[in-house]
């Protein structure tokens, strides 16, 4: 592991060292300042699992709504154990719906990806979010509220959908 990552992952754990009841989680941003996905980072989270599967967090809120993140099986395969040195199972925030585009995902799209991570994770350690949120920078905003609000609803029709099929 590269020098920085070991330092990043220490320096997490000692951050969360002692702190009881709230989840911790990170989020790793793959970028969220350009509508064109071309300029975006591109790449699997490979690189970055050794730091990864050394932290002490419960929940990876992780950006799977486009293709430019790879295969959720090189997460899945590493980071659906347990907490290091606990018995506690982590959770993955998948990521769903890209707050970039003009159209909002469907239920359908959204359960089909949400079934990718289901090989790995059980029902009750994924959360669906979107990749990033809908913050402006410099006044210019990723979308627009009612597109912003289509994207949340199909979210929200889903996990309906996904607590039906597996509670």
């Amino acid at each position: 592991m590269g020098v920085e990552l070991d330092y990043a992952a220490d320096l997490m754990n000692r951050i969360i060292d002692g702190i009881d009841g709230p989840r911790i989680g990170i989020h790793i941003c793959r970028g969220n300042w350009s509508t064109r996905e071309d300029v975006l980072l591109t790449g699997d989270y490979g690189p970055l699992l050794p730091a990864l599967t050394k932290m002490k967090v419960r929940q990876f809120v992780l950006e799977y709504a486009t293709p430019r993140a790879g295969e959720i099986k090189v997460v899945g395969e590493a980071l659906s154990g347990s907490i290091p040195g606990t018995d506690i199972p982590r959770e993955l925030g998948l990521g769903v719906v890209n707050p970039r585009t003009t159209e909002a995902e469907t239920p359908e799209e959204i359960v089909d990806k949400t079934r990718l991570a289901l090989k790995y994770y059980r029902p009750e350690q994924v959360f669906l979010n979107t990749d990033c949120g809908f913050g402006c920078f410099a006044n210019r905003c990723v979308n627009v509220e009612e597109v912003a609000t289509a994207k949340i609803r199909s979210i929200v029709e889903t996990a309906k959908m996904l607590r039906e099929e597996y509670s």
